[in-house]
């Protein structure tokens, strides 16, 4: 947990830096708002919850044979667990419309459940950091948003390239080969590029229906190469035909082009790509989608979000558009992991313990302790009058950097005998000194 709230902590402090303000929503929904937001496969991955009773009434034996299990679930459950905190959010969106100032910027820590087969960087609970802006078409927030990625993993110390795409670029690769009707079973398998390789998404746009013409012809967009602006002039020139490609293309780079100073230096510490199979597997997203990938680590994305210019439309409210972020904590906390990348003090809490030698010494060092609290110093002492060695060892395997020791004679001398457990120097020093040394 001190791990992971340092993770919380450091995106929760980014976040208020660009002027988000924190929410919650239960993790319970009713599967109305959660079913056909997700795709055919995010629908699948959702954990539903029996309804509370005979959840079986009005059930024949007959419905049994007939019905199979997606309807059968529709009928003995109305509530789910969040499959993301996304839909959620549009959810409360719409039921507080009249309370909130647009644009609204929020961010959301919680966890989301996926019934999927847990692997490595994969789980069925794990949490989300989400930030997002609503009631604003500004490609500005785009920019604050890949700013806001850039900074967060900057202060964790991973190194990382931000993928950025376009949903309009997608939809003009589709129209542009005659297959827009396809535009789902298109995205779905070149997002997979970097996990199947070029000739299996080949088979997967067959088997989807495309014509070996149409596969072809997607062949010099999916493999792009040089620069941004080399692949977004190519992109350009390619999709000059179809005002969705064009329009997508401009939008990536202003985004771009907004991350840069006049001089033409990057203002981002990590790199950012411009990626033309990037797809992102969730429907709702019209505008840019962004990914991010560890550079020192093999795992899935640890960042994503994108625009969603009608997703509170599902909800009765049309034409609000909005575009958030995701940072998955659990795969950000194993990439810390592999890489030792936390602090030495991210899982020490305690500064000073306070050794136990009886009940008089104890009683003397309990309000000595009170006063290294009151100078917002967290301190500790050992409620037992063990030996000595126990107690110095409970110091070290909790890594206490201080540890304090008051006997007969120190108390008659109004002194501690300060121990600095990492360089064994010791010394007697007041309580004001003490608390002087600690905080040092």
């Amino acid at each position: 947990m001190a791990r992971r709230n340092y993770i919380f902590d450091t995106i929760r402090s980014v976040y208020a830096l660009y002027g988000f303000r924190q929410i919650e929503t239960p993790a319970v929904e009713y599967l109305s708002t959660l079913m056909g937001k997700y795709g055919e496969e995010g629908d699948k991955l959702l954990f539903k919850i029996l309804n509370s009773g005979d959840f079986k009434a009005g059930v024949t034996p007959e419905d049994y044979a007939t019905q199979g299990p997606g309807k059968l679930a529709a009928r003995f459950c109305e509530k789910g667990l969040r499959y993301d905190l996304t839909v959620p959010f549009a959810r409360f969106v719409v039921q507080h419309r009249d309370e909130l100032q647009l644009p609204f910027k929020r961010f959301q820590i919680q966890p989301v459940w996926r019934a999927d087969r847990p692997q490595k960087g994969r789980y069925r609970e794990f949490y989300q950091c989400d930030a997002d802006v609503v009631g604003s078409n500004s490609l500005l927030n785009e920019v604050e948003l890949v700013q806001i990625m850039d900074e967060v993993f900057a202060r964790l110390g991973i190194r990382v390239s931000i993928k950025i795409n376009n949903r309009k670029i997608l939809s003009g690769m589709a129209e542009l080969i005659g297959a827009a009707d396809k535009i789902v079973e298109i995205t779905v398998a070149i997002d997979k590029l970097d996990k199947i390789g070029l000739d299996n998404v080949n088979a997967e746009l067959r088997s989807a229906g495309l014509t070996d013409e149409q596969v072809e012809r997607l062949q010099p967009i999916i493999a792009l190469e040089g620069t941004n602006a080399d692949k977004l002039a190519r992109m350009h020139e390619v999709l000059q035909a179809t005002e969705s490609g064009v329009k997508g293309c401009e939008e990536v780079a202003f985004v771009l082009q907004s991350l840069v100073d006049a001089e033409g230096h990057s203002l981002l510490r990590n790199e950012v790509e411009f990626d033309s199979t990037l797809a992102r597997g969730l429907n709702y997203y019209t505008g840019c989608i962004f990914e991010v990938k560890a550079l020192d680590v093999q795992i899935g994305s640890i960042t994503g979000g994108g625009r969603y210019d009608n997703l509170t439309g599902i909800f009765g409210m049309e034409g609000l558009s909005g575009v958030g972020i995701s940072f998955g904590a659990d795969r950000i906390y194993d990439v810390l992991n592999q890489l030792d990348l936390y602090p030495d003090t991210t899982t020490t809490s305690t500064r000073l313990l306070f050794i136990n030698f009886g009940a008089t010494e104890a009683a003397h060092c309990l309000r000595l302790a009170n006063q290294v609290r009151s100078a917002g110093i967290p301190t500790e002492v050992f409620p037992d009058s063990a030996k000595i060695k126990k107690q110095m060892s409970y110091a070290n395997a909790n890594a206490i950097p201080f540890v304090a020791l008051v006997g007969e004679n120190e108390m008659q001398q109004g002194v501690v005998s300060l121990k600095n457990m990492t360089t064994g120097e010791q010394q007697n020093l007041t309580i004001d000194e003490v608390i002087a040394a600690v905080r040092a």
